[in-house]
């Protein structure tokens, strides 16, 4: 293949990764303004700047869409926390600061958020997003004794529900960093740590979110 047909390829590639990800986007702002998908898809072109028609370049239904613009913002909210706990060796202290964080994330990036409230339950145990990163926190400290839990999956079913319910109230109550604590000292006491180790751990520095 000679150079110039190559790199017209790559520029193709990447106009239509950008067209792509300029629908995805489209998608995700609907979804945390509205919480569902009714809208047309004429809606959701001009949203995105695009022709009609190149929307069926990229999806075959506007589910699929939606699909993935809640899979898109739930593996950003995934890679934001892990950047911020990368550097965190004990589990518990992981745990706590993603719950925190996860709270705060109600103020400083709503979009992901919005998202969370109105998708994030039928996620908890996706492939995407907190879940599978919390799942994998909870089996490390149960593995280590540092949580005492009898099935790691359970866990995540409590824990995911009791933290988005409290991103549900942050759409009409202004959440702070004492409730973040508040709520990860009680998410740590859930999953077996004592009143005083799970309030020592749940108000350690926070590591900050990029």
């Amino acid at each position: 293949m000679q150079p110039s047909t190559v790199q017209s390829a790559n520029r193709f590639e990447r106009r239509r990764a950008k067209t792509r990800q300029a629908l995805i986007g489209a998608a995700r702002g609907i979804l945390a303004e509205q919480g569902g998908t009714d809208v047309s898809i004429q809606a959701i072109a001009e949203r995105a700047d695009v022709g009609f028609g190149t929307f069926y370049n990229h999806f075959d239904t506007k589910d699929d869409l939606f699909d993935a613009a809640v899979a898109d913002a739930l593996e950003e909210y995934g890679r934001l926390l892990d950047t911020a706990t990368g550097g965190i060796d004990d589990p518990a202290e992981t745990f706590a600061a993603n719950v925190r964080l996860t709270v705060l994330l109600v103020a400083s990036h709503p979009e992901i958020t919005g998202i969370l409230r109105f998708r994030g339950l039928q996620h908890v145990h996706s492939g995407t997003g907190l879940g599978p990163r919390a799942l994998r926190d909870l089996e490390v400290g149960k593995a280590s004794g540092r949580f005492h839990i009898a099935d790691a999956r359970v866990a995540l079913s409590a824990v995911g529900g009791a933290v988005l319910g409290l991103v549900q109230l942050g759409a009409t109550s202004d959440l702070d960093t004492a409730v973040a604590e508040q709520t990860a000292e009680m998410v740590l006491r859930m999953l077996g740590l004592s009143v005083e180790e799970a309030h020592e751990v749940a108000t350690r520095p926070l590591p900050a979110l990029s």
